[in-house]
């Protein structure tokens, strides 16, 4: 049935949303930038500091996932958006002016509880305001803006970074302008977007669908109104009421152990974890390593991680133009078997001593693969797959279990590196790449085109 939805209201409310996901790729990334710079003045020389002071926000990621689950279904989407950008703004200063390590992983972990709120919260209000035939680039946007955001961090890296010479110490580097005070903008540049995001979130309304399910149908429809005018209200309206009729008089945490949400919860899982696991964040984390290892200079790799950022923004618009043509699992198989090749051949040039642009090429193939595939098509399909009653709370299970493998992936890159060497450590993330591709192939099915209402009865059997 043809419908006119008031694309202009509907973006508005997107980018809004979607502006978590700018802040969360700017704060998430930055680290990797002002990595060479922080460790000397720190003194960082162990793998086990480097590694900690590298994945230590993402226990606040977790943090924020688990906290916004059970949150964002008792206060709604809204409240958690402000909360998130309020704690971005204060994190980001406080970490870039840390004077003592511990302040600077204690400013770093509060930071990360903001990532894991926007990481949850974001996709799902975008999600529960999208027409069904616009959901998929919609949700996609988020991650589009989570690139910009780490496209930011890079150039903003980049330009502050002083050039270094090819011969300085580590102890000339800490009393450089970039050890004292370069890595520390790095950081606090995050807090002028946060302050816009706190403006918008505070403008915009509460998830209609949020607010149908907590009898607020006067609200709710006024908002479905101003997306799709009043047929479109009537009919998402009834499908959200119907939906959350079926379910009285069970908890919502009890409902999370019915066979057909454990299932979906299964599948959600193993997207959030594959994502991380295909091994693209220790590409961004440990870009300033892995560039070392192949041959450029400081400056060099600052210029090359600021062509990944690129890289990965081009192909978040691929995603964005198919993910509502060719589907959700057709990209995902895309995306794991090229992601697979590529870290192949990434491992080749490690284990043949290959320097300098093969290791490039292979780096900026992976971020591409990646872009168009994992990055934005996980947080689609989890922000669909799950009923409208319980959607925050499983989104946070899968969100929290994403950051879990992303801890666990950033923290034991150096060690694997060191005890299997860069080839091997690549091996295995092409591995786990195919995997997924099996798994995707086998369990996942299409979800484009339908409402979030028709999902939960053909998808989860619900």
């Amino acid at each position: 049935m043809h419908e006119h939805y008031h694309a202009r209201y509907v973006w508005l409310l997107a980018t809004v949303a979607a502006l978590g996901g700018l802040l969360f790729g700017y704060d998430w990334v930055v680290i990797g930038g002002a990595k060479p710079f922080y460790e000397k003045f720190f003194r960082l020389e162990s793998e086990q500091a480097v590694g900690w002071a590298n994945s230590c926000a993402l226990l606040g990621c977790l943090a924020g996932s688990i906290l916004s689950g059970a949150s964002a279904d008792r206060f709604g989407r809204k409240k958690l958006l402000i909360g998130a950008a309020l704690l971005f703004a204060v994190s980001s200063v406080a970490t870039g002016w840390a004077q003592t390590f511990t302040g600077f992983v204690m400013w770093r972990i509060a930071g990360g509880v903001a990532i894991g709120i926007a990481s949850n919260v974001s996709p799902v209000y975008i999600a529960e305001i999208s027409p069904a035939p616009w959901r998929g680039r919609m949700v996609a946007m988020n991650q589009m803006t989570i690139v910009v955001g780490i496209l930011a961090a890079q150039i903003v890296n980049w330009v502050i970074a002083r050039p270094v010479d090819a011969g300085a110490t580590a102890e000339m580097i800490r009393q450089s302008w970039n050890g004292q005070f370069g890595w520390r903008w790095m950081f606090t540049a995050v807090a002028v977007p946060a302050v816009v995001f706190l403006a918008g979130a505070l403008a915009i309304p509460e998830s209609p669908r949020w607010l149908a399910t907590r009898g607020r149908k006067d609200r709710a429809r006024r908002t479905l109104e101003r997306i799709g005018g009043g047929a479109y209200a009537d009919r998402e309206l009834g499908e959200v009421l119907a939906s959350a009729e079926a379910h009285q008089g069970g908890s919502r945490w009890a409902e999370l152990l019915t066979p057909g949400v454990v299932k979906l919860l299964g599948i959600g899982v193993f997207l959030a974890v594959l994502q991380q696991w295909s091994g693209i964040n220790v590409i961004f984390n440990y870009a300033e390593e892995i560039y070392r290892n192949a041959g450029y200079g400081v400056s060099d790799i600052m210029f090359n991680i600021v062509i990944t950022g690129a890289i990965n923004l081009v192909f978040t618009f691929v995603a964005l133009a198919f993910v509502d043509r060719l589907g959700r699992r057709v990209l995902m198989l895309a995306g794991c078997g090229g992601i697979a090749v590529c870290h192949t051949l990434l491992g080749f040039s490690y284990f043949f001593g290959l320097k300098g642009l093969p290791v490039l090429i292979c780096t900026l193939a992976t971020i591409g693969c990646y872009g168009m595939s994992l990055a934005p098509v996980t947080w689609v399909l989890i922000s669909e797959i799950f009923p409208n009653r319980i959607r925050g709370a499983a989104v946070s299970i899968s969100v929290s279990a994403l950051w879990i493998a992303c801890f666990v992936l950033t923290f034991t890159f150096p060690i694997l590196n060191r005890a299997l060497g860069p080839a091997r450590t690549f091996w295995l993330y092409a591995g786990i790449c195919l995997a997924g591709f099996v798994f995707v192939l086998l369990k996942v099915s299409e979800t484009k085109g339908k409402t979030l209402e028709e999902i939960e009865r053909e998808y989860a059997g619900v």
